[in-house]
């Protein structure tokens, strides 16, 4: 019988070699970015996300960035077409099935953070909401929505649920076409601010009642507010 050495020598001919190891990294952050630059609003609903471009971005074949481009597709980030890929158009349907999603999860969710917030997380928290308070004093639509997604990073930080950090993150990210279509009009960054006060309140005073209800109040008017942009009701 081969003895022991031979037996891990063999193993370890049989291993993976080291490139595959660094392709799989490199796919992730490629992966990574590009969802973060969907979350932001970087990519407009026009615009063509292209894997040639990307791999001179990142100096790599196409290969890891085509990878990553089908991962997001498969999520629902982004549509392939024959010239590229885009950020996916949403009908009315979509957004009232995103919001009825969120309504379910996240009141719960943010509810449930209150048990395990840390002083860390207080603090995130609470620059979040000053810094969409100087956005809405400005009328500053940008800022106002990496305000908004810094909170809502904040508190979700806080979910002990991965699976359920990840669903509720996902379906925020969808409702992209919202933000971007609301976050510029005064009346909605109102909205935001205001709800995103209550929250804060509830969450420093760990008061999981106080933030389902303001979670629950603050999904109700953001969805009210989009249809009625949309309908063209003021």
């Amino acid at each position: 019988m081969p003895n022991s050495s031979a037996k891990i020598a063999d193993k370890a001919a049989k291993l993976p070699r080291r490139t595959a190891l660094r392709q799989t990294t490199l796919t992730e952050t490629i992966y990574t970015e590009i969802r973060a630059r969907l979350g932001r609003g970087e990519v407009g609903p026009d615009e063509r996300v292209l894997d040639y471009e990307i791999a001179d971005e990142f100096d790599c074949t196409r290969m890891p960035v085509r990878q990553a481009l089908l991962r997001l597709v498969n999520e629902g980030y982004l549509a392939g077409t024959t010239r590229g890929f885009v950020v996916p158009t949403l009908t009315s349907e979509d957004v009232r099935e995103i919001f009825e999603v969120r309504r379910l999860l996240e009141p719960s969710a943010a509810a449930s953070a209150t048990a395990t917030l840390d002083r860390r997380l207080d603090d995130a928290l609470k620059r979040a909401y000053q810094k969409a308070r100087k956005a809405y004093e400005k009328q500053d639509g940008d800022t106002m929505i990496e305000a908004n997604i810094a909170f809502r990073d904040a508190w979700l930080g806080a979910v002990q649920n991965s699976r359920l950090q990840e669903t509720i993150r996902r379906f925020a990210d969808h409702a992209q076409q919202v933000r971007l279509g609301t976050l510029n009009d005064p009346a909605t960054q109102k909205i935001v601010v205001d709800g995103m006060k209550v929250m804060l309140e509830g969450f420093l005073e760990r008061n999981p009642k106080k933030v389902n209800a303001a979670m629950a109040d603050f999904m109700t008017s953001a969805e009210q507010r989009y249809f009625a942009l949309l309908s063209g009701q003021e």
